[in-house]
């Protein structure tokens, strides 16, 4: 599943190609991924010109005058323009027609993403019932309630990093590699962890996203961004997805087991509980 840094990806290459621009059509091969009224859906984005992309947490936020569309990728879902004829391809399920000329299409091979619309003035409230936490940067993410949070649970840190109510945009990578740079072990009860270890874990969080984010996210199967680019973080990762491998720091090799259903890589040397 694309977590933070590939959906900040693919907001920001969405902004390029459609800020400014009308839908002048729509089309869905598969009308089940839109999980609002579908009438409305199509009428409401039909010759409405695109004013900002955002993103909350792993959801897009496609703005338009009144309306915005909420798009959440999912496991494979992603975003392709077109600027002339759109190619044969089964798994496309979403067509955009702009007013450039240019198509924008949803590819899903699995078919799990969705798309959402809502008013502007619906959207604190849709996603308070979403209970997803703070963006995982300086003004919004704070130590102070963080830590509280921590200090109050049993369940083990990764498996509470991975629920999006401490913060935003974890996801299974990126978890690990945080508890591997802090070197916490994964089934850590939060309440047992030091001052100093979530200190050290709310900073660690925020740069490795941000570094993430600057090399355009973990292309690890098949995730590439709007305009057809794999990432590059795959290539800075030191525990995710190198079971087997010597450790970085100390040459021990990396394991691998499941936490509440999840495979987890973690260094039992570095991570000693």
């Amino acid at each position: 599943m694309p977590e933070l840094p590939e959906v900040e990806t693919v907001r920001r290459g969405l902004e390029t190609l459609l800020v400014g621009k009308k839908i002048k059509k729509v089309f869905f091969s598969y009308p089940q991924m839109i999980k609002t009224d579908k009438k409305q859906f199509m009428q409401e984005i039909t010759d409405k010109v695109v004013t900002a992309v955002k993103r909350r947490g792993k959801y897009l936020l496609i703005e338009l005058t009144d309306n915005v569309i909420i798009s959440h990728l999912r496991m494979e879902g992603k975003y392709f323009s077109f600027a002339n004829e759109v190619p044969e391809n089964k798994h496309f399920h979403a067509f955009f027609e702009l007013s450039d000329g240019s198509t924008l299409v949803y590819q899903d091979v699995r078919k799990f993403g969705t798309m959402e619309l809502f008013s502007k003035a619906e959207l604190d409230n849709y996603f308070k019932t979403k209970k997803i936490g703070p963006e995982p940067i300086e003004n919004d993410f704070k130590l102070a309630p963080f830590k509280k949070a921590l200090s109050k649970s049993s369940r083990p840190i990764k498996s509470y990093l991975l629920d999006q109510t401490l913060v935003v945009g974890l996801g299974n990578i990126y978890v690990d590699e945080v508890l591997f740079a802090t070197k916490i072990h994964p089934k850590t009860a939060s309440s047992r962890l030091s001052t100093t270890q979530v200190t050290q874990l709310h900073q660690v969080i925020i740069d490795l996203l941000a570094f993430a984010v600057s090399k355009r996210g973990s292309t690890i199967r098949t995730y590439q961004n709007t305009l057809g680019e794999s990432g590059e973080m795959q290539d800075f990762l030191k525990v995710y997805g190198r079971q087997g491998l010597p450790c970085f720091n100390c040459q021990t090799p990396i394991e691998k087991i499941k936490l509440g259903g999840r495979g987890t890589h973690f260094c039992p040397s570095c991570q000693g509980r």
